[in-house]
């Protein structure tokens, strides 16, 4: 059985008069998602999952927060065969400037900047519900985490 990985991130930025973090999320044929793509040879988790948000975005020189770090496992069949695949997620925080700048591929059919109960109601696959779920938990632990100092 063929095996493939890839890497990608959950975008968001800060919305200060909402009070909440605000999700990129990616029209593709038939689902919204997260910008995403196979790992090329030689290339770190980390390495590809940045080369992926700027292909599939245009947001460059982006940093991954250390700490979240969300996998995803299923199996598809290709052309008459089962395939193994594996999908690893970092999050990456923009400033509400760069959000306007998003320029996605053609492999996209739109894009959306959505709080996180939206995002979860456009999107049907269910681990990517969960994913964005546990970005918005470690978004706001952190948030209130650093007012405590």
């Amino acid at each position: 059985m063929k095996q493939e990985k890839s890497a990608g991130a959950v975008i968001y930025y800060y919305d200060s008069e909402s009070n909440e973090p605000i999700f990129l999320l990616l029209k593709y044929p038939t689902y919204w998602g997260f910008a995403k793509g196979w790992i090329e040879n030689d290339e770190s988790e980390e390495q590809a999952a940045k080369r992926e948000i700027g292909e599939e975005t245009g947001l460059m020189n982006v940093e991954l927060i250390k700490g979240f770090r969300y996998e995803q496992k299923w199996f598809y069949k290709f052309e008459g065969e089962m395939r193994r695949k594996e999908a690893v997620f970092f999050l990456v925080e923009v400033d509400s400037e760069k959000a306007k700048t998003v320029k996605i591929s053609d492999e996209h059919e739109d894009f959306a900047w959505l709080n996180c109960e939206e995002a979860i109601r456009s999107m049907r696959v269910k681990s990517n519900k969960e994913m964005i779920k546990a970005a918005y938990d470690f978004i706001k632990e952190n948030k209130k985490q650093k007012t405590l100092f």
